[in-house]
């Protein structure tokens, strides 16, 4: 049987799901306040101190380095995939996390599974970024494409059209896929940290909220790795001669504001007031 390990990053106490896959993982930890008595990011090799600015990829960084599970991925403590399909009561969204055994079965026939993309009708995902959060370091990401990894410069420039993408920063991968993947990625951010920390845009200082640009970004480079890497995903979203991908709905444990959501992005849109805290 194939070992798998799914990384649950949570930064306070909550209610897990049950399952041999899932690894509880308090993110952030080397700079905690409060120990949550479950697995740390800040054992073995790790950028636990990084967690403010990086979000849930001081996970994904623990996992890619630390684990050799045949299959790897990461989860949000309150956002999972599911395959649950109608309305799902608010009661019953924790028993309706994907289980060992519907993860048993799905890796016998994928290699990647995925959140279903998310849309945005209105704009493209680059205009989307500019509206809502600072360019700047998006930005900057280009530059750092354009030198580092050129190959992947025409689909990153794809943001400026595309708009649809896998979000969330949550996958469950074949190793060698996960592990490829987040070495490229972490170059580009690590990069992009030491580019940032000498810049005026971010020595001007960026709230709280603004300075975690490090996951947002990530969010926008999976498909810029994946469309680059597997071209043959560009007109199916399921299957290349290299990969087969599965998308699953997320279910998010405590529900989404749509309506909060759409009025602070139409706010953002149309009078240039950025978000300020996560939906």
């Amino acid at each position: 049987m194939k070992s798998v390990e799914i990384v649950i990053a949570a930064h306070k106490e909550y209610d897990f799901p049950k399952g041999d896959a899932y690894i509880p993982l308090q993110v952030g930890a080397k700079i905690a306040k409060k120990d949550l008595r479950i697995a740390r990011d800040d054992t073995g090799d790790n950028i636990s101190e990084k967690n403010p600015y990086f979000c849930e990829l001081t996970g994904l960084y623990w996992l890619y380095k630390n684990s050799k599970a045949d299959y790897k991925g990461l989860v949000h403590y309150r956002r999972y995939f599911t395959t649950a399909r109608g309305k799902i009561k608010k009661e019953n969204r924790l028993s309706s996390v994907l289980s060992d055994q519907e993860i048993e079965e799905l890796i016998k026939n994928y290699d990647l599974i995925l959140p279903k993309k998310r849309n945005y009708y209105i704009e493209n995902l680059w205009k989307h970024y500019e509206h809502t959060l600072h360019i700047g370091p998006l930005e900057k990401t280009r530059e750092i494409i354009k030198a580092d990894f050129p190959e992947y410069l025409a689909e990153f420039d794809r943001l400026k059209t595309r708009k649809s993408a896998h979000m969330f920063n949550m996958m469950l991968a074949k190793k060698s896929i996960f592990d490829e993947y987040c070495d490229w990625l972490f170059k580009i951010l690590m990069k992009l940290e030491r580019e940032m920390k000498n810049d005026p845009e971010f020595v001007a200082d960026y709230s709280t909220f603004h300075a975690r640009f490090y996951g947002r970004i990530s969010e926008l480079l999976l498909d810029v790795w994946l469309y680059t890497k597997y071209p043959g995903l560009k007109t199916s979203d399921s299957v290349d001669d290299e990969i087969k991908i599965k998308e699953l709905r997320v279910i998010d444990i405590e529900g989404v504001n749509w309506l909060k959501k759409g009025g602070s992005f139409l706010l953002a849109k149309f009078t240039g007031r950025k978000y300020e805290k996560s939906f």
